[in-house]
């Protein structure tokens, strides 16, 4: 009986094919059906995640991933979204890289300095867990910002002030905000806490936000909720004031803040 690899046997039968060419082809095959079950994966934890599902649900994007390379299309309300949805991808675990074709909408609709004022408090409200962004109305001219609504306590209503002056282009905050009747504010459950990829991604477009830590260089790491912070404090009340606003963080559960002091910096 002849070789299955003789050359005679393969004029014969054209569909033969020798064991080892057979073998690559059925690793080939296995590979990439791997790749694109991570692929799936990626695609699943993007729009399962908490920063999709909350801060992009009226947006229109589109992740596209194509052997861990995630691709971002579409449209988002303003650049604020654009950033925290390249953020939170590049932190899913299997990505290797992140093209964000992203464009903003709300960027060519408007110039208006008092709208875009407005769109930075309610986005940095929608961060932190202990102010409330959908009872808070917001207001702005000429830099000049109101807020009305209801806060939960004077702790809120000052908070969500504190939070509101300290947005790049705000002059003044004139707090008319009332305070509702006390109402118990349901906790979260272990399986309602969110994905790490969005906390790490909220914190790091937090501090963005905040003027007093926009231009501070800072890490995120995230494990289950409790976020490490690295980078250089130009002093120690600015270090404090990164672990208070982190703390603050929806979903954050803890703070390790490693920050170092910049040379020459007060302690």
């Amino acid at each position: 009986m002849k070789d299955a690899e003789d050359p005679a046997l393969m004029k014969t039968h054209p569909l033969a094919f020798p064991p080892r060419m057979v073998m690559a082809v059925l690793l080939l095959a296995g590979a990439g059906l791997q790749a694109s079950e991570s692929d799936d994966r990626i695609t699943a934890a993007f729009t399962g995640s908490h920063v999709y599902k909350t801060y992009l649900k009226d947006d229109a994007v589109k992740p596209m991933v194509k052997d861990g390379v995630l691709t971002l299309t579409g449209t988002v309300s303003d650049e604020s979204h654009r950033i925290l949805a390249q953020d939170m991808a590049e932190r899913l675990p299997g990505v290797t890289q992140v093209v964000n074709q992203l464009t903003s909408t709300a960027q060519a609709e408007s110039s208006d300095a008092d709208y875009w004022i407005v769109r930075k408090i309610k986005l940095a409200l929608l961060f932190h867990s202990n102010v409330s962004a959908n009872t808070t109305i917001v207001e702005a001219k000429n830099g000049i910002v109101t807020l009305k609504g209801e806060a939960t306590s004077p702790a809120q209503r000052d908070l969500t002030g504190e939070y509101a002056k300290d947005i790049e282009g705000v002059t003044e905050v004139r707090n008319e905000m009332t305070i509702a009747a006390a109402t118990e504010t349901a906790q979260r459950t272990p399986a309602e806490q969110l994905d790490d990829a969005s906390v790490s991604a909220q914190v790091k477009s937090a501090l963005a936000t905040h003027r007093s830590t926009s231009r501070l260089k800072t890490g995120i790491v995230t494990r289950d909720g409790q976020v490490t912070v690295t980078g250089v404090a130009s002093n120690a009340a600015e270090k404090i004031l990164v672990t208070k606003l982190v703390t603050d963080i929806q979903g954050v559960t803890a703070v390790d803040n490693q920050m170092t002091m910049a040379p020459g910096s007060s302690r």
